[in-house]
């Protein structure tokens, strides 16, 4: 059995005050830990840590892109405050939005959290690469990647990553395989690619 493409992703946590070491920074390895549990393929992670500015962030994104990431995670720097910029800078640099990935983690996080509503998360794609804006706590990272399970362990909301993979199919990515225990991607019947 031949091993998964190998995939370039890049990972961003954007922040004042872990960029500057007032606090040591979360976001990065918590993308990190949960990707390397999600996907099969090998991993080439391009990590940054950056402050929220818009134009650092855009040039950080487009470098990304340019360095062959075909998926790109940024967390932090979403919500309602004037330093909060993310998505300015992500849709700065967008040649199409995808909206439904923003729609859904704010669907996710209102499970939780009526403030949930404040978050403005935003999902686009720029030549073959997939920018999505995830949320900045941890655990929120997870819960918007993986979905929610009920008591018994079924998917009771799907996680916004089970869509990632045929979305990069679609955009001339890698062929990205992952974990069922952990996110079951989908792909229509004849976009799946037999074992082999």
């Amino acid at each position: 059995m031949t091993t998964p493409d190998s995939v370039r992703i890049g990972i961003v946590s954007i922040s004042d005050r872990a960029s500057s070491g007032t606090y040591e920074d979360k976001g990065l390895p918590s993308l990190q830990a949960w990707l390397g549990r999600a996907l099969k393929n090998p991993i080439d992670f391009e990590a940054r840590l950056i402050p929220d500015e818009a134009a650092l962030i855009s040039a950080t994104l487009i470098e990304l892109v340019n360095a062959g990431c075909s998926l790109v995670l940024t967390t932090g720097g979403t919500g309602p405050t004037l330093r909060d910029v993310t998505p300015e800078a992500t849709l700065a640099v967008a040649h199409k939005e995808m909206p439904g990935f923003g729609e859904q983690m704010r669907q996710i996080s209102l499970r939780f959290v009526p403030t949930a509503i404040l978050s403005r998360q935003v999902a686009v794609i720029r030549d073959k690469s997939l920018i999505i804006n995830l949320p900045g706590q941890p655990k929120s990272i997870a819960e918007t990647l993986e979905g929610l399970k009920d008591t018994e362990g079924v998917q009771a909301v799907p996680g916004i990553f089970a869509a990632v993979p045929y979305c990069i199919d679609l955009i001339g990515g890698p062929y990205l395989e992952t974990d069922d225990t952990v996110c079951k991607a989908f792909r229509p019947k004849s976009a799946i690619r037999p074992p082999r």
